[in-house]
């Protein structure tokens, strides 16, 4: 069970490293809590489809996880760009867009995983368990993480957290492409 909860926290790390990001949007607890939630739900669903779906959906999802990262992490901070340059208005106050578009790339290396555990006959319903409460807990923390840094970040006259927010995303999805490993990331 210990090896299981090592690997569920290894695989939060990207909801960790994009839930810090998020906190500079500055949610509220409720907001974090809420997508934390979503976001653990996808990484509790994704290796149990991994663990039933087998070995072949492993191998198709594992070559294409780091895309389909790139893809979900570059549009979210186009998107977040894009708002904050064109209106006053926060670019996703209340993070709609962040909980239904993050969680799907964040959560395809799960499948991958679940496969790989179902494989080595681990139990397809304790994994998937593990696996969502290391990413709610991680998310969480990640949130209130960046919220803080962004509440200094807002001493500094002139600058927009969402645009920040925003070049963060898009900067980490252009740096996947050129293959560098990013801050809290793993070779899996």
């Amino acid at each position: 069970m210990f090896g299981l909860l090592a690997i569920g926290f290894v695989l939060s790390l990207d909801n960790f490293r994009s839930s810090l990001v998020l906190g500079g949007l500055k949610p509220s607890f409720a907001q974090s809590v809420k997508t934390s939630a979503i976001f653990s739900a996808w990484d509790g669903v994704a290796p149990l489809a991994g663990l039933l779906l087998g070995h072949v959906l492993s191998e198709k999802i594992d070559r294409s996880a780091d895309t389909i990262i790139i893809i979900g992490l570059g549009a979210y901070g186009v998107f977040l760009v894009v708002r904050a340059v064109v209106s006053p208005d926060r670019a996703d106050p209340d993070l709609k867009w962040a909980r239904w578009g993050l969680p799907i790339p964040l959560s395809a290396d799960n499948v991958a995983a679940g496969a790989a555990l179902g494989v080595a006959g681990y139990n397809p319903w304790l994994a998937p368990i593990l696996f969502a409460f290391a990413t709610f807990v991680m998310s969480v923390a990640g949130h209130q993480i960046g919220r803080t840094v962004a509440r200094f970040v807002d001493f500094i006259p002139k600058i927009n957290t969402d645009l920040l927010v925003g070049v963060c995303f898009t900067a980490m999805a252009v740096l996947m492409v050129f293959g560098v490993t990013l801050p809290l990331s793993y070779d899996g």
